[in-house]
């Protein structure tokens, strides 16, 4: 449990800075919107692009951990987008659900625990991890995204739409430009590597101080509801499906699969939030599964820890 409050508790502050902020109007009531378009415009892209420019094949192929891993995403993603379709609601709402229910929080908090937990052994499955949900799985969603919001019904003409949305939304376009580099084999200028470093470390701390900033604007009670079943998913669900693809289907070695089990543990990351924030749908529920699952974290992941060390 300290081990696990050790991590999570940074998240804590940095949300309360952003809620202190606007509750004491340090900061005005479009400080929320326009911090996280700073994010999406700015230091997501950046990190993006970097993490892709200067990734190698060699460091991230490890089937049997990417097929456990990503398949639990994808299942929890993809099941979770599926119910809420059936349940009426529209494309764009029921893919940043989906995306809430499987976005782990591999950069800010699975890299420090997998430290923590597996020592310098752990980095690798743990960036592993951090590539595969911010590129694929949030690319994956952004898609769905745009899908749903065009309106256009002649499907070439729906295609061509779409196409141009995503060739102007800077999450997708920024790793394609970083793997083109990356197939390159250019390295990054030191001076550029330290702009892109100075950009992506402001991405998680920005992203929390927003989500606090709109956590303390007045928000409508029945939103609250529609969280809790989205923090279920995530801290029991993917984790009970991770874990079955990793001990029993792919029967990775001990340390790929108990890093793949407490990496799909982890609380929902800010990467959700960001979009329904920058699409103006679902925040308030997205924030709430930000707040509820990484406070029910402390729970999950010390058993998590349980079980690792049995």
């Amino acid at each position: 449990m300290h081990t696990v409050f050790a991590v999570v508790l940074p998240i804590f502050a940095l949300i309360l800075v952003g809620w202190l902020c606007r509750r004491t109007n340090r900061l005005g009531p479009q400080a929320a919107s326009e911090v996280n378009k700073l994010v999406v415009w700015l230091c997501l892209p950046a990190l993006l692009f970097k993490v892709t420019a200067t990734a190698t094949w060699a460091e991230i192929w490890q089937p049997g951990f990417l097929a456990a891993f990503t398949g639990g995403c994808l299942l929890v993603f993809f099941a979770t987008l599926i119910w809420r379709l059936l349940q009426g609601r529209p494309l764009p709402a029921a893919s940043i659900d989906g995306l809430s229910a499987s976005y782990a929080n591999t950069g800010y908090m699975g890299i420090p625990l997998c430290l923590l937990v597996f020592g310098q052994d752990g980095l690798e499955p743990a960036l592993i991890a951090s590539l595969l949900v911010v590129c694929v799985l949030f690319a994956i969603s952004v898609v769905c995204i745009e899908v749903g919001l065009q309106e256009e019904k002649h499907i070439g003409r729906a295609v061509w739409v779409v196409t141009k949305a995503l060739g102007k939304n800077p999450l997708v376009v920024s790793p394609i430009i970083g793997g083109l580099w990356a197939v390159t084999g250019i390295g990054l200028p030191a001076p550029l590597l330290h702009f892109l470093d100075m950009l992506a470390a402001a991405t998680t701390p920005c992203a929390l101080v927003s989500l606090g900033l709109f956590l303390a604007q007045r928000q409508e009670a029945g939103e609250q509801v529609g969280a809790w079943p989205l923090v279920a998913i995530k801290l029991i669900g993917q984790p009970l499906l991770t874990g079955f693809l990793a001990y029993q289907v792919f029967d990775l070695p001990p340390l790929w699969a108990d890093s793949a089990l407490l990496l799909s543990a982890l609380p929902t990351g800010t990467g959700p939030f960001m979009l329904a924030e920058y699409y103006q749908r679902e925040a308030a529920v997205v924030s709430r599964s930000i707040l509820l699952s990484t406070l029910g974290s402390l729970v999950t992941l010390s058993l998590c820890l349980l079980w690792i060390a049995r």
